[in-house]
């Protein structure tokens, strides 16, 4: 049913004004905050680390990895900005492209590798239909792949959040953000239930990538839906993940930014708002975190993971891709029926 929803939604979606389609969402989220509250934003199962987890490299704490979905060229535009604001505090990122959306230029990508940062591909053009059909998303992911190669891009993350772990194989990557750890307000909103990162096997090394789930509350949601004017909301979660030794994965869009030039529209936010965070890890947990790029976290996960097994208790992580399909596929089933089955 959610995924029957979520396709009429996207046919109809370019018909409805935006302004109402944000009203529609505001009002959906104040309804199931409450209904949702021992599950979000801070779900205290996810906290278990995976069965091969050895902790963070050189002993730091914690994982501090920043992400940008750069949705239109409007936010495309802005990526020279927040580049140069993570440079000011220390911090590198991610920025992903959709590749068929807006105009890419060759030159952006350029001066954020040469920075230091990194590039990824963010679906393909956006339309929320690159799941609807195994056969779509294989004709799809034969153009994403060619993105990667040309982009020399290694991480991938689908518009929307919307995942299927299985078919994510195809694609030629390192690692994937397509998923968050719990998150109920996302359109397909089977969260994978941890706050750390996994491999994810397939039939060949080759195929294996690791899942990188988000762990706070998008941009979006926090300041344009749910109208948050600080970042409280983030500063709480962070805290837990820290306690817990997690990774803090925060994806943000330099669309919904406001820098200043102009006036602010009725979907930016402050960017001090994003600096006010980046300061409070700064200042209150220097030399505590890795700030890695994706890649680089990839490949430490990687790599830990197919180092000899410790004994050490924790959350099988080959169960996780069968725990996130599980749920999508429960969350079909009507609820009387479950209740009934109990």
């Amino acid at each position: 049913m959610n995924r029957l929803i979520n396709r009429i939604y996207y046919r109809i979606k370019p018909l409805i004004p935006r302004e109402t389609q944000i009203q529609w969402r505001r009002l959906a989220i104040a309804m199931q905050k409450q209904k949702f509250r021992e599950v979000w934003p801070i779900l205290e199962s996810a906290k278990q680390a995976p069965s091969f987890w050895k902790g963070w490299p050189e002993g730091k704490k914690f994982a501090v990895i920043l992400t940008h979905d750069v949705e239109h060229q409007g936010g495309h535009d802005k990526c020279r900005q927040l580049l140069e604001l993570h440079r000011k505090h220390g911090f590198v990122s991610l920025f992903n492209f959709v590749p068929e959306r807006y105009t890419v230029d060759p030159q952006m990508r350029k001066f954020i590798t040469d920075n230091g940062f990194e590039v990824g591909v963010h679906g393909l053009n956006h339309d929320g239909r690159l799941f609807s059909s195994h056969h779509l998303f294989r004709a799809r992911s034969k153009k994403i792949n060619r993105y990667l190669r040309e982009w020399g891009a290694v991480g991938f993350r689908a518009p929307a959040m919307h995942h299927n772990l299985k078919w994510i194989h195809e694609l030629d990557i390192e690692y994937d953000l397509s998923t968050f750890d719990t998150d109920p307000f996302e359109p397909q909103s089977d969260g994978v239930g941890t706050i750390f990162p996994f491999p994810v096997s397939g039939k060949t090394p080759q195929e294996t990538y690791v899942e990188m789930p988000y762990t706070l509350s998008q941009d979006f949601t926090t300041f344009i839906l749910m109208q948050e004017k600080s970042t409280d909301l983030w500063r709480k979660k962070a805290r837990w993940i820290i306690e817990n030794g997690g990774m803090i994965l925060l994806n943000t869009h330099p669309d919904y930014m406001f820098f200043g030039d102009g006036e602010q529209g009725s979907e930016e936010f402050d960017v001090s708002l994003y600096e006010d965070f980046l300061l409070f890890l700064k200042e209150n947990y220097a030399g505590q975190y890795w700030n890695p790029l994706p890649r680089e976290a990839a490949r430490y996960v990687r790599g830990m993971a197919e180092s000899p097994p410790d004994a050490s208790p924790g959350i099988n992580t080959m169960l996780l891709p069968f725990i996130v399909n599980l749920r999508e596929i429960l969350s079909f089933i009507p609820q009387e029926i479950l209740i009934g089955a109990a």
